[in-house]
């Protein structure tokens, strides 16, 4: 029960951290939408999604530094996490000088027949291209330093970072606001310098705080862990590589179809998602870990159950508050937002619905990387991965609505993506079909459509405005607690809650 413990205390850090980085970062979105416009706003959203996507090998390198530190934590190896993270921080290195050259020679097709963005505004997107790359060298040269502390299970400093990234973002947008000049070029520039402070400050703490934080490059180089980290890396790259290109790719079409107004709204979508997202990706990165270290440690069916309960709950978390949510969607953007763009409601709700499939297998997914052979697992998936951007491009030709582009999302990445992430984790860890069945999905899936019921006859029973918001949120949330723990929790869960409730009121009355 100890992991357990540690799971939700470092659960609860990362929760404490999102209620105060949630309302910043609202606060902050709509700032900047109003201080740039949804045009300026549609040009930050498509050239820094030019960035996401050709950062992709931060994305595949972080997820196998942080593999492999967690791995040799779980076997108790100190001198090894040492060889692993000087060879990380030399690969990082490198992978920053690449990416950024990568960038810039990218850049000139972005902004030569790519790209559709006005003429007059060609100077400014091209300051904040310019800008996104310092800040994208910056954010890959601290992946070492996440990893350990991810390795560790250290997430209250983690969440301290956090809240002070969200303040800083905040700063800047309160600045860009009361500026004279370039509002675009200005936020551009401010924006690359929060992660240079961000690695900084994980930095001086990680060499003070962790042993395996030693700068010797050439006393604990390996070349044989190089050759088993960039592989593990590389066949994740397919992965984590084509899921960018898909993310941007779709941008880019639904930019050429429809311009910059649609792309601020697929911005908000991917905002909103996000932030509710937080609430079960908290969970998911102190569960990551567990799940590492119990397959380190030769517990395999540890993790396998450890992977069904978070699967479990990361939807169950991002349903909780997704289904009032869609359910009001209107409403809320309404008074969040001065101007909405023309179908940002449509793109929300499907945004949500896209999430809530893909948080069904996630989970499973990090057993298929704790055991370590990807690579046909990643070859299908990125063939998946990519689809739905020729099958949007092709629906756009004729003349199918913008919506599509989620549909096919949907289908591509949550269903049939699920389905290759259920296979391999069976194939490769001994995952049962009938185990997923059972704890996961049949409960899920009666949870939600009875809950999305409920809230959907609340809100036909009553006028659109702020009451109804607060009936429907509090109607769905209270039936969603009462049927979980009444109906839906399994006695695992019971044990763990009636586990957490006990420390809790132990630790308040002591």
């Amino acid at each position: 029960m100890s992991s357990a413990n540690r799971v939700i205390k470092n659960t609860g850090f990362l929760y404490a951290k999102m209620g105060i980085t949630m309302f910043i970062s609202l606060a902050t979105t709509r700032l900047v939408l109003n201080a740039l416009g949804a045009a300026d706003f549609g040009i930050f959203n498509v050239v820094g999604g030019a960035i996401a996507m050709l950062g992709f090998l931060h994305a595949a390198m972080s997820t196998a530094t942080q593999r492999f530190m967690s791995f040799y934590e779980g076997k108790g190896e100190k001198d090894k996490q040492k060889h692993i993270f000087n060879v990380s921080l030399v690969l990082h290195f490198l992978i920053a000088i690449g990416l950024g050259l990568i960038l810039l020679v990218a850049g000139y097709f972005f902004f030569n027949g790519v790209l559709n963005i006005a003429p007059d505004r060609i100077y400014a997107a091209k300051v904040v291209y310019g800008s996104l790359i310092v800040s994208t060298m910056f954010t890959v040269m601290s992946v070492p330093y996440e990893a350990v502390l991810n390795a560790h299970e250290n997430m209250l400093y983690y969440s301290i970072v956090g809240v002070i990234e969200s303040l800083l973002k905040l700063a800047v947008a309160l600045i860009v606001v009361n500026y004279v000049g370039d509002k675009l070029e200005l936020y551009g520039l401010l924006t690359a310098c929060i992660p240079l402070l961000v690695l900084t400050v994980m930095r001086i703490y990680c060499h003070k705080k962790y042993s395996e934080c030693v700068l010797a490059p050439k006393k604990y180089w390996e070349p044989i862990l190089m050759k088993e980290m960039t592989s593990f890396a590389g066949w994740n790259l397919f992965g984590t590589a084509s899921g960018m290109i898909s993310q941007y790719g779709i941008g880019i079409v639904l930019n050429t179809f429809y311009g910059t107004i649609l792309n601020a709204a697929h911005g908000i979508a991917n905002q909103l998602s996000g932030q509710l997202m937080a609430f079960s990706n908290n969970m998911m990165k102190a569960v990551n870990p567990v799940i590492v270290k119990s397959e380190g440690g030769g517990n395999r069916d540890k993790m396998l159950k450890t992977s069904l309960f978070s699967a479990k709950l990361s939807f169950l978390m991002l349903a909780f508050f997704a289904i009032p949510f869609m359910i009001e969607t209107p409403y809320i953007l309404k008074i969040w937002l001065k101007n909405v763009p023309p179908w940002a409601i449509l793109f929300v709700r499907l945004q949500l619905f896209r999430s809530l499939i893909e948080q069904l297998t996630i989970m499973i997914g990090r057993t298929i990387s704790a055991q370590g052979n990807i690579r046909n697992f990643m070859k299908i998936k990125s063939i998946l991965n990519v689809l739905p951007i020729v099958l949007t491009y092709l629906l756009f030709i004729y003349d199918f609505p913008p919506f599509y582009m989620y549909v096919v999302w949907i289908l591509c990445w949550g269903v049939f993506g699920g389905c290759v992430t259920l296979y391999f984790a069976n194939r490769n860890c001994g995952l049962s079909y009938q185990s997923f069945y059972e704890i996961v999905f049949k409960p899920v899936l009666l949870l939600f459509l009875i809950i999305t019921t409920i809230g959907c006859i609340a809100s036909y029973c009553m006028e659109p405005g702020i009451l109804r918001l607060f009936i429907v949120t509090v109607v769905t949330c209270v039936s969603f607690v009462l049927l979980y723990v009444l109906r839906f929790s399994s006695e695992l869960e019971k044990k763990l809650f009636r586990s957490l409730l006990k420390k809790i009121f132990k630790n308040r009355y002591k």
